[in-house]
């Protein structure tokens, strides 16, 4: 890769863009439709709870599996596949409401999920050198943010003002995205030859994937902090403020600073390194949870200014830890285990999403939201040590040796 030139205009980044844009477009539109679809089929809340909930403990489980299906059968096949198990099934949910078959085609969603996330962000690593990492995990992730800001707010708005089969068809744009995925296979084929099946070196016994694992496990747990606090957010502002207008404007404020931040701080972190930039995100986040948890203190009504200050705060910390993570868990294991880190990385952001629903939730139940985020402020907080902690980087660019 040149180290020259636009980040989007570097051999592989803009068919990465295609298949991302198109296959996220396909995940957001349906992630609140789908709920809402299974309540027309006659399902009770908790039965529409469980749509999101089946989506992302599949896609959890599919991340777990898809650098050895990577390795097995290679990029093109696996893109693809991921890519038409993403966007059939909400064209075949228009045929039926019921909760059942909501929730068995959310399962299929969610394997489709989680080959795109995974498979997504491991080729940043393989298309970019370390030098403008960052600047192009960057790129990838507006690209991700792009049709989570526009379509998942729209989605109700389509399907009650328009017609559920709006959203159904906008789901299938992950299929729009295949020849994308084939022409990104291709340039992954030419710029990392050692990570397809027919030229990848055999396993390395000086360089196990027990050892990757414990590499990778902090930067995911600081992932898991920050997205378990954003997650929060997502699913509970609506039900704590009063009010659609500041609800929305916090949740836009969040999801737009979330996706200014991870898109430059790429950059800041390329020039200066990621490692600088954990300690003081890490404690924003648990500043902005705080502020956001005096900010909803009061019964009778939200302190409107400091609440959405707050969001801001928090929105910054969501998309800059998340730049800042990867790039370190791609800089603290060797070139093989590239997929294995965008596998782990990934499974941090969903685990911390689900957590941050389920566990907020249970928590605000049984006290307040106001107890809830402060326990989130303090769940960050406790991160502190990993993000102080500097982890040895490893030849991140060398291909392992091959032991043939």
């Amino acid at each position: 890769m040149s180290e020259r030139g636009p980040i989007w205009r570097q051999p592989g980044m803009a068919p990465l863009t295609v298949m991302t844009c198109a296959g996220f477009s396909g995940y957001a539109v349906l992630l609140t439709v789908a709920p809402l679809w299974a309540v027309e089929g006659g399902a009770s809340t908790a039965g529409s709870g469980l749509v999101n909930g089946v989506l992302l403990l599949f896609t959890v489980l599919t991340q777990l599996l898809v650098p050895r299906a990577l390795r097995t059968f290679g990029w093109g096949p696996v893109l693809a596949v991921g890519l038409v198990l993403l966007g059939v099934p909400g064209v075949l949910m228009a045929l039926d409401d019921g909760l059942v078959v909501v929730l068995a085609l959310s399962a299929v969603r969610g394997v489709g999920f989680g080959v795109l996330t995974v498979t997504g962000s491991a080729a940043v690593a393989a298309l970019v050198g370390p030098k403008r990492r960052g600047e192009a995990i960057g790129a990838y992730g507006l690209a991700v943010a792009f049709p989570n800001l526009v379509l998942l707010p729209a989605g109700p708005w389509i399907a009650e003002s328009v017609g559920f089969w709006v959203a159904f068809i906008v789901s299938a744009l992950p299929l729009v995205g295949i020849p994308a995925a084939l022409r990104l296979a291709s340039s992954l084929r030419l710029s990392a030859p050692d990570l397809h099946p027919a030229t990848a070196p055999a396993p390395d016994p000086h360089d196990p994937e027990s050892t990757a694992y414990r590499r990778l496990l902090p930067p995911m747990l600081l992932l898991l902090a920050v997205t378990l606090a954003g997650g929060a957010l997502i699913t509970f502002t609506p039900q704590m403020v009063d009010g659609s207008a500041v609800a929305a404007g916090g949740l836009l404020l969040m999801g737009l600073s979330a996706a200014l931040s991870r898109w430059r701080i790429g950059v800041l972190a390329d020039r200066y390194g990621a490692q600088r930039f954990l300690v003081p995100l890490v404690l924003l986040t648990g500043a902005g949870m705080a502020l956001v948890s005096w900010s909803v203190a009061r019964s009778d009504d939200v302190r409107v200014g400091s609440f959405l200050v707050a969001m801001l705060l928090v929105g910054l910390c969501y998309g800059g830890l998340q730049n800042l993570t990867l790039m370190i868990s791609f800089a603290a294991v060797s070139r093989r285990h590239h997929n294995l880190a965008s596998a782990v990385w990934n499974v941090g952001f969903d685990a911390g999403t689900a957590l941050g629903s389920v566990a907020v939730g249970v928590i605000a139940g049984l006290t307040s939201f106001t107890t809830a985020f402060l326990v989130t402020a303090a769940i960050a907080l406790a991160t502190l040590p990993l993000a102080w902690r500097r982890p040895g980087a490893v030849d991140v660019d060398a291909p392992a040796p091959s032991r043939e």
